[in-house]
């Protein structure tokens, strides 16, 4: 090796302009891309669960009717649990909201919390006091 005996043992250069590119940067620019862009999403969407809407019968809706009447008329606070109709696939999810009820809406069937939070009726499953 003639022609390098003279540089063999010098310093590494190093530019004044820009800064040493760290080890975890430098190794990003050979990872792999997402060629196929939108996959991960689409694997998470397919692997979401949703429930299905449980009916009530006719005495279980009297029963929830009767339960909003008397948290309503003595003011009290109420756990009501109800389905919301998930917006890309069939089925749903249930939460449960907690809250005093303000209105009792018979034209629109609606519940109205004192925070402004509507609920449909036919959405509730349960009503705790």
């Amino acid at each position: 090796m003639k022609g390098y005996d003279d540089i063999i043992d010098l310093p590494h250069p190093t530019s004044k302009k820009h800064p040493r590119m760290s080890r975890l940067d430098r190794a990003a620019q050979f990872s792999p891309f997402a060629a196929l862009t939108g996959f991960d999403a689409a694997i998470d969407e397919a692997s979401r669960v949703t429930q299905d809407r449980i009916e009530l019968d006719e005495s279980q809706r009297q029963e929830l009717d009767r339960a909003l009447r008397e948290a309503y008329e003595k003011n009290l606070p109420v756990e009501i649990t109800r389905f919301v109709p998930d917006a890309r696939r069939s089925g749903g999810s249930y939460e449960t909201v907690t809250g005093v009820i303000r209105a009792l809406d018979s034209t629109t069937l609606k519940v109205i919390l004192t925070d402004g939070t509507k609920i449909d009726v036919n959405d509730i499953l349960d009503v705790e006091l």
